[in-house]
């Protein structure tokens, strides 16, 4: 230290004023930091200062979770925070709120019409009944056959684009087309069907048609009920006055409105003094009370008839032929048009025309029976055609040697004419064994409630039994 002070005072005058100032300025730069630091230290109330610099010293890194946790850094109160949102941007609406308010038109389907007949009369091209044709789901193929007389409504946006289509396709049942993203979908919606049962009953004072209109049945639950006990009564020589008949029967609804009627589920009708009884089971059979079945491999009278015009006999005279010969057959006399169904199972060997039978058809069964059905004024079905019993085969007409409208019937065995009336028909089979306990219990439930309705017929008390 000695000799450095020795140094100094061995400079010339010059260089000690130089030394000496730069050491002033030196220990001023040390001095002005130290002043900051003191206020800043000496600041107890730990707030910071608008518009004063700080200094802040941060923790080393550390790969220790608890010591980061613990940092903590002053945060203003929540409900300080003001965010600047301005308006709010307009949001993407629905699809259908964002379409066009659409015009809709219904159209009814004329006879002729296909869906592009459809859509050129009322202003859409071809390629729209393609696109609507081929929209996604199976369901598109419903509009390719269109009913007489169904009427489908159309929307269209403003510029005149099928944007929804709407097809009902029964009381209960509407096909949707519909335009999304450019492309149709369609699809099926099935309102819920309410089944409520009924009971009609009668007591047969001239012919049965009247006594079942009366008692409230229609037209096609009349034939429905001929049909179930159609193998075992011959309704058009059998009826006697004083016959009587119960009936339950469905009535559907959807949502409250009445729709249509549906099946038989239970009958019972008196026939001269026997009675005969049957039950419908979850099979759409209908069985005896037993179990057995009611149907047979043939029906006895394939169309619904007001009488017989002509029984089987071996010597008739012919009224147009003007002479005596045998009538190896049974005339039905029915309304022109009335449908006749096949009497079995079989195929179909002629349909065709001549001038005697004029529109005639013959269906070739098992075990060597042949039918025939003459003087259609319609055939429905072909030569070659593999029919069902009960399967429309043509309509009652007067064509060939016929002087009214009726259908003569005709029943072959073995190449032999029989009278259909009379002739014994196999039954067919009765309820398989592994369901006959079912069958037992809906049977009982069901002849229960036709007793009931049977003694409110003949106005006897609830409950009383009543010998049949």
């Amino acid at each position: 230290m000695k000799n450095i002070k020795n140094l100094y005072f061995a400079l010339p005058k010059q260089h000690q004023i130089i030394i000496m100032s730069c050491a002033a300025i030196v220990l001023i730069l040390f001095m002005v930091p130290l002043e900051n630091s003191k206020q800043v230290s000496s600041n107890n109330s730990g707030e910071f200062k608008i518009g004063e610099r700080h200094q802040v010293a941060m923790p080393e890194q550390s790969n220790d979770a608890e010591v980061t946790n613990n940092i903590q850094l002053p945060v203003p109160p929540i409900e300080e925070l003001k965010i600047n949102q301005g308006p709010a941007p307009d949001l993407p609406s629905n699809i259908e709120e964002d379409a066009a308010q659409l015009t809709w038109q219904a159209v009814t389907v004329r006879s002729g019409d296909s869906l592009a007949k459809i859509f050129k009369r009322n202003g859409l091209n071809a390629t729209t009944t393609y696109n609507v044709i081929t929209a996604k789901g199976e369901e598109s193929e419903l509009l390719k056959k269109l009913n007489v007389g169904d009427i489908i409504r159309m929307g269209k946006d403003n510029e005149g684009t099928l944007v929804s289509l709407e097809y009902p396709l029964s009381k209960n049942e509407t096909l949707f087309v519909n335009l999304q993203n450019q492309q149709y979908h369609a699809y099926k919606e099935s309102k819920t069907v309410e089944i409520r049962e009924a009971i009609a009953q009668g007591i047969i004072k001239s012919n049965f048609w009247n006594a079942a209109s009366s008692a409230g049945l229609n037209d096609g639950q009349i034939i429905s009920l001929a049909n179930v006990f159609g193998w075992d009564i011959d309704f058009a020589m059998d009826i006697r006055e004083g016959d009587s008949f119960n009936v339950i029967y469905e009535n559907q609804y959807v949502e409250g409105d009445f729709i249509g009627t549906g099946k038989i589920v239970a009958a019972e009708f008196i026939n001269q003094g026997e009675t005969f009884t049957a039950i419908r089971f979850t099979d759409d059979e209908y069985y005896s009370s037993e179990g057995n079945s009611m149907r047979k491999a043939f029906l006895r009278a394939p169309v619904s008839f007001r009488y017989i015009s002509s029984n089987f006999k071996p010597k008739r005279f012919h009224p147009i032929q003007k002479r005596w010969k045998s009538h190896n057959g049974t005339d039905y006399s029915a309304k022109r048009g009335t449908p006749v169904v096949a009497a079995g199972n079989g195929k179909v060997t002629h349909s065709t025309y001549n001038k005697y039978n004029g529109n005639y058809v013959f269906i070739q069964h098992g075990n060597g029976i042949v039918t025939k059905y003459l003087h259609f004024s319609k055939r429905a079905v072909k030569a070659g055609e593999r029919v069902k019993q009960g399967q429309v085969i043509g309509y009652v007409g007067s064509t060939g040697m016929s002087e009214a409208p009726h259908l003569h019937y005709e029943f072959l065995l073995n190449g032999v004419h029989r009278n259909p009336r009379t002739v014994k028909l196999p039954d067919a089979k009765p309820i398989s064994s592994k369901y006959k306990k079912k069958f037992d219990a809906i049977a009982a439930q069901r002849l229960a409630e036709l007793s009931s309705s049977r003694d409110m017929l003949l106005g006897l008390p609830a409950n009383s039994s009543n010998a049949d």
